[in-house]
């Protein structure tokens, strides 16, 4: 494992892969807590604009947890299935941690930290879900068909924007965001071979665990936007939450997708959470 130049808030940011290959970005200091982030343009190591921006929204946590953020595997085959993405993180676990660890998913990696906790609960200590859900909503899956289209087309630029309008709160800023997108989406999203995205995409396309939300047996945090349009303006989130017994739910009314996770809350509710219940 090799430090990079860069710094944490508390040491050096290590790189590193584990399990089938998966590429970790390790911050911080203190009881790991494992980070399984949303879409991404490839499944390589964090780099540029993405690691910048990757750095920015892990600090927060990095100042009470070692933050160990676990990118999904790179050569995803097509047709994968979010129980085989959930799979390789339980096989990184085992192969990086001797016990049960905290696992934060974000956005479509909520969706990875469902399945994980439903079908290998003896790995998650902690489960702390944020923008996500059980399922997409249907605007949301659909926005997600349409990115799909234009990845595989190689339109990078129609992509960014199509995500850039779903993550906004108000019609003003989706329009702004939309604009965003289209200026930025051909250094962001521009991937000479999008096919491990389009296999996220594609398995997130049919996950569904509504019927098995109650297998979650790890206390569980749920945090989600009122204006959230993945996820139906949060009403699939709060029935995410409603399905694993004893999880806790926080919502942030005016906020869509991004807005809860640039939320100055978020790193207070979740370090709280987690620090609620004694590391062993």
């Amino acid at each position: 494992m090799d430090p990079w130049f860069g710094r944490s808030p508390r040491g050096p940011m290590v790189r590193d892969r584990i399990g089938r290959g998966l590429s970790v970005v390790r911050i911080g200091a203190g009881p790991p807590l494992v980070v399984a982030p949303g879409l991404a343009p490839d499944h390589g190591p964090l780099r540029g604009v993405g690691l910048g921006t990757g750095l920015i929204s892990l600090w927060p946590f990095a100042r009470d947890r070692t933050v160990w953020w676990v990118n999904r595997r790179e050569g995803l085959d097509p047709g994968t299935t979010m129980a085989e993405l959930a799979a390789d993180y339980s096989g990184a676990l085992r192969s990086a941690f001797d016990g049960p660890v905290d696992v934060m998913g974000i956005s479509t990696g909520g969706a990875v930290a469902l399945q994980l906790a439903a079908d290998d609960p003896a790995l998650v200590r902690r489960l702390v879900v944020v923008a996500s859900g059980g399922r997409l909503g249907e605007r949301g899956r659909a926005a997600q068909r349409r990115m799909a289209a234009h990845l595989a087309a190689h339109r990078p630029r129609a992509a960014a924007a199509e995500l850039g309008a779903m993550v906004a709160a108000t019609r003003r800023s989706r329009a702004g965001l939309r604009v965003a997108g289209w200026l930025t989406g051909g250094a962001f999203w521009a991937v000479d071979d999008p096919r491990d995205v389009l296999a996220t995409i594609w398995a997130e396309d049919g996950f569904d665990l509504t019927d098995r939300l109650g297998e979650i047996t790890a206390p569980t945090l749920v945090v989600g936007g009122g204006r959230d349009q993945f996820y139906d303006n949060g009403r699939v989130t709060a029935a995410t939450a409603r399905g694993i017994g004893g999880s806790t739910l926080v919502v942030y009314p005016d906020k869509g997708h991004l807005g809860v996770l640039n939320s100055p809350a978020l790193p207070r509710d979740v370090l709280a959470f987690l620090a609620a219940g004694p590391y062993p």
